[in-house]
């Protein structure tokens, strides 16, 4: 665990957000700094690691499970623990954010199957993105982003579609009030793509995927705009949390 940020800028009405990683080197990346900005502390765990699992949000703003090379298909104990307990931030009404394979895991907690596109398509790099009419009624979303996964979602029972690609139909959905879902990676810094771009270059073999060029050239094109609407949206799912934080455990686990 690692409470992570300048402890000069922490606003201290504000209860940590939960950040839960999956690699010795991962990053929140540009999420992390965005919530720092904001005066959260960051409690950083990797259940991968041995790190445990709160038994509930009481102590917590909001929780954010980014993405890893791994599966959410994957029969790894931490992997099944992960998507269990997103069942207590949703019981409780609090916000949740799942990123890639975080997006995946949710997915998969709310009975949705997780798989390869049909014909192996992958997406590694900038591709296009479409709101829907739900996705454009909350904000506006950027044109391209950044991607890199192989496998995507269906739509869970219940859940709002918000974004799609031509590849894979699901890109962003929102469950509850305080349940977000994305495949593509609005926190992805410069150094991060760095680092992607060179452990995962065998990949850029896989059908449909950029070569790295083209993901240097995405991002001068693109990132400027993924920027401003990650700034949007975590302001907008931060705001989701309407329930009183020392009530929350009051819901009932069907809540």
């Amino acid at each position: 665990m690692n409470m992570f940020a300048d402890p000069t800028s922490f606003d201290p009405s504000r209860k940590p957000i939960l950040i839960i990683l999956h690699q010795e080197t991962s990053s929140a990346g540009r999420v992390g700094r965005a919530l720092i900005q904001r005066g959260y502390r960051l409690d950083i765990r990797k259940p991968r690691f041995g790190d445990p699992l709160p038994d509930t949000m009481r102590d917590h703003a909001g929780a954010v499970i980014f993405g890893g090379p791994m599966s959410a298909n994957d029969p790894d104990d931490y992997v099944t623990v992960e998507t269990d307990w997103i069942s207590v931030p949703l019981a409780e009404g609090r916000p949740f954010l799942g990123i890639c394979l975080g997006a995946q895991m949710l997915a998969r907690n709310l009975g949705a199957v997780v798989s390869e596109h049909p014909r192996e398509l992958v997406e590694i790099g900038y591709y296009d993105l479409e709101a829907t009419d739900a996705g454009r009624d909350i904000m506006e979303w950027p044109d391209q982003v950044y991607q890199w996964h192989r496998e995507g979602f269906e739509l869970p029972s219940g859940a709002v579609h918000l974004a799609r690609s031509t590849a894979f139909e699901n890109q962003a959905f929102r469950y509850g009030p305080a349940a977000y879902a994305i495949q593509f990676h609005a926190e992805l810094t410069l150094a991060m793509l760095y680092r992607w771009t060179v452990h995962g270059a065998p990949r850029f073999e896989l059908k449909g995927a950029q070569g790295r060029s083209e993901h240097f050239a995405g991002r001068m094109l693109h990132d400027a705009a993924i920027q401003a609407w990650l700034d949007r949206f975590l302001d907008l799912w931060l705001a989701s949390d309407t329930v009183p934080q020392d009530c929350a455990t009051l819901l009932p686990a069907s809540a």
